[in-house]
């Protein structure tokens, strides 16, 4: 072979630091823009890592562009050459070397040069020339992706961060725990108009401590069900159990060959009474052969099981999530529609502190959802916070639609809440039916009525009902 081979030149490029290099750099130059928060600094690693990954695939996919491919087999078929084959097709490769490598400039050099072209190791040297060259040219492209991917990358750090520190209302309120699963939903750019909208209404939420603590109610509500199949617990127990053994000494069963002496049958201790048959003896002790009386028994051993227990103190239930349904119809507009994106927005903190999904279900006469805790869901919160409500109230529309998604297995332990004023006739048999048995799945359907003027013939199918009105003189002190 005139050359080393390169069929993994390219991932031995990529693996040579250059990836681990501009992480490296990444990292040092986010230290500059992080707040001082542990969970924020183990999500920014995370994200990283996971650039990592990315951009590793795509540097060893530089080296499938197709000059570098046409190069990389043209260099492949020239090193399994013979010396002489070699310099019969140089005028050749030269030719082609023209059209598909940087590294003709220096071939033709190479070439010109009369000094080394008449050297015997001539054809050796050239190929390990154009090794050194083709390396240098792949790791430039892998160097300029980087570079490029890295830019682009560390501008969305820096959105991201800046998009924490902006919604540091919702950090406070959650807790760090809740910081890696809000870093996801950072990528949404918000504007200042949609900072201004979320803030505003997380202003009016601080103001009406009675929304706050309904929303905590709601929260609760997943960890105090009493249902068997989510209120048990695997336990360990330890019990004695009785199993046959051939350990064991009790009886005597049978005969069997063997190299057990203790309980060697009489007669075959005669072989050792004549040293001309010793030899035997010890033959069949090796290959076990010798007569054993066959032993069995009963052995009490000690085994742990696993048991389903009732939990005597509290467990980790895994909650569903959280379904809003929010009247948008035109009697909604005003303090009645204030207190409503207020609520949602509590329980969106509450879903992200306890990893849960939150689904707002906005219905007048259509319904539009919002999935506020996924990848955008920051920007998603910002549309349905800034949402002018208007038009009638089909409240048959958002229960259908919502028994729709709750019969998806994901949905048990699922809190399903109407906010309405409830001015509605009464649901008919079937929609009832349906929500009693999802009700046996363990999801619980709450009602806030934020009228004095609601059909109480509607709240009877809730398992929990608020009533949130405050009179006139309250609403002007807690005025946003």
């Amino acid at each position: 072979m005139l050359g080393p081979d390169s069929v993994n030149i390219v991932l031995a490029i990529a693996e040579s630091g250059i990836i681990e290099t501009a992480v490296n750099d990444l990292l040092a130059r986010s230290q500059l823009i992080m707040v001082e928060n542990e969970v924020l600094r183990s999500s920014v690693k995370n994200h990283l890592a996971r650039w990592h990954n990315r951009v590793k695939h795509r540097i060893t996919r530089v080296g499938e562009q197709e000059h570098f491919q046409t190069e990389i087999a043209l260099y492949q078929q020239t090193v399994q050459l013979s010396e002489r084959a070699f310099m019969k097709q140089l005028p050749d490769l030269l030719q082609q070397l023209e059209w598909h490598s940087s590294f003709y400039t220096k071939a033709r050099q190479l070439v010109d040069d009369k000094k080394t072209f008449n050297n015997p190791m001539f054809a050796h040297f050239f190929c390990d020339c154009w090794y050194k060259a083709l390396c240098h040219d792949i790791k430039q492209a892998q160097l300029i992706e980087i570079e490029s991917s890295k830019e682009k990358e560390y501008l969305e750090l820096y959105q991201r961060i800046e998009t924490l520190r902006n919604m540091q209302q919702i950090t406070d309120q959650g807790g760090e725990g809740n910081v890696g699963r809000l870093w996801d939903m950072a990528s949404a750019k918000l504007s200042r108009m949609d900072l201004s909208i979320i803030k505003r209404h997380a202003e009016f939420l601080k103001k009406h401590q009675e929304l706050q603590n309904i929303a905590q109610q709601l929260g609760r509500m997943a960890s105090q069900i009493d249902a068997p199949d989510f209120n048990s617990t695997q336990e360990e127990q330890a019990t004695m159990s009785e199993e046959k053994s051939d350990q064991a000494t009790d009886d005597i069963v049978g005969i069997h060959p063997s190299d057990d002496l203790n309980r060697l049958l009489p007669n075959e201790t005669l072989f050792l009474a004549y040293p001309e048959l010793e030899v035997v003896f010890y033959k069949h002790l090796i290959d076990k052969r010798l007569m054993n009386y066959r032993m069995q028994g009963k052995q009490r051993t000690l085994r742990k099981v696993h048991a389903q227990s009732a939990a005597h103190a509290p467990t980790e239930i895994e909650k569903g999530p959280f379904i809003i349904c929010v009247d948008a119809s035109g009697s909604m507009k005003g303090f009645p529609e204030q207190c409503a994106k207020a609520l949602a927005y509590a329980l969106m903190q509450i879903a992200l502190a306890e990893e849960r999904d939150c689904y707002v279900v906005l219905f007048s006469t259509q319904s539009i959802v919002y999935e506020l805790t996924r990848q955008d869901g920051l920007r998603e919160a910002s549309d349905f916070l800034s949402y002018t409500f208007h038009g009638g109230t089909d409240l048959d529309l958002a229960i259908a639609k919502s028994i729709e998604q709750m019969n998806e297995a994901r949905y048990n332990n699922a809190d399903l809440i109407i906010l309405s004023d409830f001015i509605a006739p009464k649901q008919n048999e079937t929609i009832l039916q349906q929500v009693q048995a999802l009700k046996a799945s363990k999801n619980r359907f709450h009602a806030v009525t934020l009228s004095r003027y609601g059909n109480p013939e509607v709240m009877s199918m809730f398992d929990h009902c608020w009533h949130y009105h405050p009179n006139v003189f309250g609403r002007f002190i807690k005025k946003w």
